[in-house]
């Protein structure tokens, strides 16, 4: 499995001074986002629905980083409530919203009423509820800036995904109702919508294919025009770049981090490849 590419300059006072939060801040995606802002100075509360999220941030505190958990169901609209001014009451303030926690809930035609319940509310629901209780506190520094993690599949069709495409697509027209709407106030949002990352469905997925990602890495690769699936600190990045003044005039947008995946028509990389001019 390829590694990502490591940084050649990071801004360790980017972001000091500063409280992020993040859902689904204790792995995949959304713990490559809060390990990032820790390491650029912002103080991070997350959102996770694992008991065990304490102890990852137990872990980071000890680092001398600024961690708070909130152990909940984003289902659970006073969860989402609670976890925001929570938040705000622990650290101060608010200036960075993550909506990365998502259901992957991948059903079609068998999908039951609690199937198209959960896709919807621990998704674009869950993203609106929170913002909704976020931009007051964010308003009282001034403004602040929203992420929302899509997806490739909000723009495609997929085999079996009724419920899953469908909430990612939710998240990209509301993403830009959002930043319509919190234009005035000094509120960006924008969204986020990665290929194939190295998570813990990804992983799930390989294991249960057999071979593990040494083996589909490079087989499921062929989707994208890099050749690999990317990995979490990836998609971190070009969030942090969003959140950050160095993004100050964008708000609305995607930003695809998929590595070609949209580009890239049917042919694929099965075409001739043309390297420095030779075919």
């Amino acid at each position: 499995m390829a590694a990502p590419i490591a940084p050649t300059f990071t801004n360790l006072n980017r972001f000091r001074g500063k409280v992020a939060l993040v859902t689904g801040g204790a792995s995949g995606i959304g713990r490559g986002i809060l390990e990032e802002l820790c390491r650029e100075g912002a103080a991070v509360g997350f959102a996770d629905l694992d008991p065990e999220s304490q102890n990852f941030a137990d872990e980071l505190n000890a680092q001398g980083h600024k961690v708070h958990a909130w152990i909940g169901n984003l289902e659970d609209e006073d969860f989402c409530k609670n976890f925001v001014d929570g938040a705000a009451e622990h650290f101060g303030r608010i200036d960075y919203l993550v909506n990365n926690a998502f259901s992957f809930t991948a059903k079609s035609h068998d999908a039951t009423e609690a199937d198209w319940h959960r896709s919807m509310f621990v998704g674009p629901v869950a993203y609106a509820r929170l913002l909704s209780t976020a931009a007051p506190h964010m308003q009282k520094n001034g403004g602040g800036a929203v992420v929302n993690i899509s997806s490739i599949s909000a723009f495609i069709a997929q085999p079996h995904r009724w419920t899953y495409n469908a909430a990612k697509g939710a998240v990209h027209n509301l993403t830009k109702c959002m930043a319509l709407d919190y234009a005035e106030a000094g509120i960006r949002v924008n969204s986020i919508s990665p290929g194939w990352i190295w998570t813990r469905e990804t992983l799930n997925a390989a294991n249960l294919d057999g071979g593990g990602p040494e083996k589909w890495d490079s087989i499921w690769g062929e989707y994208h025009m890099l050749a690999r699936c990317g990995h979490p600190v990836e998609i971190a990045r070009p969030v942090l770049f969003l959140l950050s003044d160095d993004a100050s005039f964008i708000t609305g947008t995607d930003l695809p981090v998929d590595g070609g995946y949209q580009g890239m028509g049917p042919e694929g990389l099965g075409r001739t490849t043309v390297i420095a001019g030779t075919e």
